[in-house]
């Protein structure tokens, strides 16, 4: 599942005006396929449709994927890998690869948290069993994170497909980052980095089809605000559910860097909103384990897992701070006062 933390925006942005979309023209082994070689692996591997792509910017889109034969049943959070061919071409300006012959036929997975459209287009609570597709909110990873690392494999091909095109889409959807044991007053946190938000839009969808009456806290931590790609789907649910709260989070506006600024807030990481007290203020709510489920996706160091005799590093994750607040992970069964998070690193 990819979560890594890159800027999306508040507004969608046609796919046909953004001139970075444009094919790469290196040469790699897959040039040696003829044409009737790769439409016989499209047909043998590809199961599913692109049937809209969202683009936020030129790093960042929501993708609705329909598979042939409808998507397994799943529950909200969990999440499922796409694929694509190594044959198909990568973007320009993405780290170039050079593939061995032996895995030009191949496909290249990777594993994401299903998100959720959350509104209709007619304005109104949308949540994923009522659609027959599935969304999914990515980042294009243009390189390796190290000069070492080997250059990311399907991204760079993904975000040169649009609506029409065929993609792989596994038929298991899996995962226990999943909502269980939440009574109908509690209250639910979810906190999220980047494209850590997806699980959390859907399972915010569907805690609000089933009537959730307590709050329902998704706070997301971005470094832009044009990285907030389901802003305005928060703000029509917060319109239309007083119980319902986004809080949005920048670390690299004006605001943040500027101590002269006059709405300077410094960098508004998750840990130093809640360990100042911040985000319960914000939300008007004492976010106290006797009455809340605290969910973490997104950045590793967002989530800071820890064992639970180390010491509190110096600067801690949310795990050890929630950790002295009273909240546990270290349990079977999630309920009331427990963390949960993905185990993906």
């Amino acid at each position: 599942m990819d979560h890594s933390l890159a800027p999306p925006c508040d507004r969608s942005v046609p796919v046909h005006q953004l001139d970075s979309i444009v094919l790469s023209d290196s040469k790699t082994t897959t040039d040696e396929l003829t044409a009737d070689e790769i439409e016989t692996l499209e047909e043998t591997h590809y199961n599913a449709t692109i049937i809209e792509r969202i683009d936020v910017h030129e790093d960042l889109a929501r993708f609705r994927i329909r598979a042939d034969a409808g998507h397994a049943p799943f529950q909200s959070g969990q999440y499922v890998a796409l694929g694509l061919g190594n044959w198909e071409p990568r973007l320009r300006g993405t780290q170039p690869e050079d593939l061995p012959p032996k895995r030009a036929r191949r496909l290249v997975r990777r594993a994401y948290s299903i998100s959720c459209p959350m509104i209709s287009s007619a304005g109104k609570l949308l949540p994923n069993d009522e659609i027959d597709y599935l969304e999914f909110y990515i980042t294009l990873v243009r390189k390796g994170a190290t000069p070492v690392s080997k250059p990311p494999g399907l991204t760079p091909r993904l975000f040169g497909k649009h609506a029409g095109d065929r993609i792989t889409m596994e038929r298991k959807i899996t995962g226990k980052y999943i909502l269980e044991n939440i009574g109908p007053e509690d209250t639910v946190l979810f906190l999220g980095t980047g494209t850590g938000e997806a699980p959390h839009n859907s399972m915010a969808a569907d805690l609000l089809a089933r009537g959730h009456t307590g709050k329902i806290i998704i706070a997301t931590s971005v470094r832009y605000r044009r990285d907030l790609a389901y802003l305005s789907e928060h703000q029509t649910l917060m319109s239309a559910f007083n119980q319902y709260i986004y809080l949005p989070l920048t670390t690299r506006e004006v605001e943040n860097l500027d101590s002269t600024h006059v709405s300077y807030v410094g960098k508004q990481y998750l840990q130093t909103v809640y360990e100042s007290g911040q985000l319960a203020k914000s939300v008007d709510d004492t976010l106290t384990p006797d009455h809340t489920h605290v969910f973490l996706c997104g950045n590793p160091d967002m989530i800071g897992i820890i064992p639970a005799d180390a010491p509190m590093p110096d600067q801690p994750g949310m795990v050890p701070l929630l950790r002295r607040a009273g909240f546990r992970d270290d349990v079977e069964e999630h309920g009331v006062g427990t963390i949960r998070y993905e185990k993906y690193w």
